[in-house]
Formats: structure tokens, C-alpha cells, sequence
């Protein structure tokens, strides 16, 4: 095996605080350089500091890492987050400690762009509902070859605004292209007037028979759907959240699906994760009209192996001295 990296001048110590967030059958390659390598399928707050404590590299997923904590981790080189997402650490009290943060990228191109579909194709077409009216014996009682108790729409000619225009906002504008849907990208809300390329924020909630978010939680996008929104949605959309959770006010979204200002929602992040059993968000899950999975949009097989795959590159990269996919502040 090589040495040890030159940041360190030592053999490395490296902590995976979360493995389980990742599924078993999923390969994680150990890094090309010699190392020491500790994981842990979960880490719960009270074990954080004595898992972290001699790790020259923490891997991990959705542990949080404060500044507190990263104050306390002296040895701490590098942060490499087996997501996109790295709003768990704080990068400022890593940037003024030196320490770099890695995260991985374009891994779910594939995979949250088809979940996406596969929960407005679920809703527009009521395979839901419809599996459920089957198996309690509807269609015998139907007493004919069909029978209607949900209505289907199409998504040939329907407008679909998308919130966030980067990979994953741009391949759900391409599947949609090729289901006959006429694809609109938002533009900022609040903004006076939209870029080019964009419609006007509240025109896309005006008008949208289908409406997906793809964009980051930030303060900016932060309760960006909410009651005044869903009393703007004059065409009654679906609604589907692959993206993160406080996007959306559920509370309000409930209130939306029981006025019929939505048709229905697809739901596949919360906050906190996993939601609270008397959250608005399960209260949706149990909702008629409303499909909740557990932020599993991301998890295809191929999706995770390429992030798995990614992850180890990073740390390989930052050990040679040439870091890639570094998260700044």
C-alpha cells in the first residue's frame, strides 16, 4: 500500500459515522493508500465525539457537525459527505479550522428525475387507489370490465413548472418533453421580473397542472410554497417535493388537498428525517390524495454505487493533494 498522505505524515484514521445510510449490497471501496478504516451503521448525537475524536477523515451522510464539534476534532483534516446536500456541517468553523469539506455530485441524474415520474405518473393515473379498490374486491362488485371511482388525467399537453434548474430540474424537464408536457422553469420568488429562459414565479403557480421542486433548501427558499401559494394554484396541480424538506409548508399543503386547491402530492423528503409520528408530513401520508416515500428518490442501486463510488474518489483525490468537489461556505 502507498504511504500516508503528506497533510498528515501519519497513517490516517478514517470514520464512517453512518454506513447504514447507504444499503448493504452497495460496494464501498476502502481508499489506495494506506489508512486505518472504522464504521459505524448509525451515530446518535451522544456518541458523536468519542466515534469523531481521532479521525483525520470523517465520512458521513446526515450526522450533524456543528462548530462546537468541530472545535473539538483537532485532528480533523477532511469531511467527506456521502450526499450533495452538506447543510449537516457547518463549513465556515471548517474553513477558519482549515479542515475541507467534500461532497459528491450528479450521482442521481437518473434516479430522483424517474421517483419524480414515478409519483406523478402514480398520482395523475390513481394506481393507488385503484390497487387498493382491486384487492378490496371492487372489481367484482363492479360487475363489468371496468369501473370508475378515481378520475385519470393525462400528462400529454400539461404544463409542468419546475423549481430549480440545475441536472436534476433539467432531465424532469426532458422526461416531460417526452410525455407531451410543456416544461417551464421558475424564477425566483419575489423577483419583479423572470430571466430569460423563466417564467414569473407566480405565473408557474397560476398556471402549472404539475408542479416539482428540484431546488436547495436555503433562507431564500425556505417555506417556498406555502398557503398563499396554494390559493394562487387555479388549475389544481400536482405536487411533487423530491428536493428537501421546509420547502413546502405542510400543514398548509394538507389544508390545500382537503379545499381541492391540489390534486394531489407526492412527497418525498421531510424535516426533520424521519418525520415525527404526529407530523403534518405523515398526517400526509395517510391522506387520500397524498403519496409519502422515505426520501428514497436518490436510492436507486446504480445511484448509490456511483455515489459510493464518487465518495471514495474524493477522499483518494483530497490524500493526493488535488481535492475535488470541495464544499465552500
Amino acid at each position: 500500500m502507498n504511504a500516508p498522505f503528506p497533510p498528515l505524515g501519519r497513517v490516517p484514521r478514517i470514520v464512517f459515522l453512518d454506513r447504514e445510510t447507504l444499503a448493504p449490497a452497495v460496494t464501498l471501496a476502502r481508499p489506495a493508500f494506506a489508512h486505518d478504516w472504522v464504521e459505524f451503521d448509525r451515530t446518535a448525537p451522544a456518541e458523536l465525539m468519542e466515534r469523531a475524536r481521532d479521525a483525520d477523515i470523517l465520512i458521513l451522510n446526515k450526522v450533524r457537525l456543528d462548530a462546537e464539534a468541530i472545535a473539538g476534532l483537532p485532528r480533523l483534516a477532511l469531511i467527506a459527505v456521502a450526499a450533495t446536500g452538506t447543510d449537516c456541517v457547518d463549513k465556515a468553523a471548517c474553513a477558519a479550522a482549515g479542515i475541507a469539506v467534500s461532497n459528491v455530485r450528479g450521482y442521481a441524474k437518473a434516479s430522483v428525475p424517474e421517483h419524480t415520474f414515478a409519483l406523478i405518473l402514480a398520482l395523475a393515473r390513481a394506481i393507488g387507489p385503484y390497487a387498493a379498490d382491486v384487492k378490496a374486491g371492487a372489481w367484482q362488485a363492479a360487475g363489468q370490465f371496468c369501473f370508475h371511482t378515481h378520475p385519470i388525467i393525462d400528462l400529454h399537453g400539461r404544463r409542468l413548472g419546475i423549481f430549480g434548474s440545475g441536472d436534476l430540474g433539467q432531465q424532469v424537464a426532458a422526461l416531460g418533453r417526452a410525455f407531451g408536457m410543456e416544461p417551464v422553469f421558475a424564477g425566483r420568488k419575489g423577483a419583479g421580473e423572470a430571466r430569460p429562459g423563466y417564467m414569473p414565479f407566480t405565473e408557474v403557480i397560476e398556471t402549472a397542472d404539475v408542479l416539482t421542486l428540484h431546488c436547495p433548501l436555503t433562507l431564500e427558499t425556505r417555506g417556498l410554497i406555502g398557503a398563499e401559494e396554494f390559493a394562487r394554484m387555479g388549475r389544481r396541480p400536482l405536487l411533487v417535493n423530491t428536493a428537501r424538506g421546509g420547502l413546502i409548508d405542510e400543514e398548509a399543503l394538507i389544508a390545500a388537498l382537503d379545499a381541492g386547491q391540489v390534486a394531489g402530492a407526492g412527497i418525498d423528503v421531510a424535516m426533520p428525517e424521519p418525520p415525527p409520528a404526529d407530523s403534518a408530513v405523515m398526517r400526509l401520508a395517510h391522506h387520500p390524495k397524498a403519496i409519502v416515500t422515505p426520501h428514497v428518490a436518490w436510492a436507486s442501486m446504480e445511484a448509490q454505487q456511483a455515489l459510493a463510488d464518487q465518495l471514495i474518489a474524493n477522499i483518494e483525490a483530497f490524500a493526493a493533494g488535488r481535492p475535488v468537489n470541495v464544499a465552500t461556505p
